[in-house]
């Protein structure tokens, strides 16, 4: 074959297959994201887990803040009891 032809046939059908690949399906039937496809859909159970675990953290975050609230309310009563306690 003449490398004439060839050579950019070749060139032409490398560059479709590139394109092809920027819109068929990717993985478990998914599009490409933005611009190619539509955006990643994250299944029902993956976004449960998702919400669960920043509730999770956020009720820790809250506990923490809460339990060192307690400690000083209770070292400032301490203080305050201790210097009730020497007053005359």
């Amino acid at each position: 074959m003449n490398p004439r032809i060839f050579y950019p046939a070749a060139a032409l059908i490398a560059l479709l297959m590139i394109a092809l690949s920027f819109v068929w399906p990717q993985g478990l039937g998914q599009r490409s994201p933005a611009p190619f496809g539509h955006a990643i859909e994250i299944p029902d159970y993956y976004r449960m887990v998702k919400e669960r675990d920043a509730r999770r953290k956020k009720q820790a975050e809250e506990r923490a803040q809460r339990d060192k609230l307690n400690a000083v309310h209770q070292a400032a009563q301490a203080s305050a009891s201790a210097f009730a306690s020497d007053a005359p």
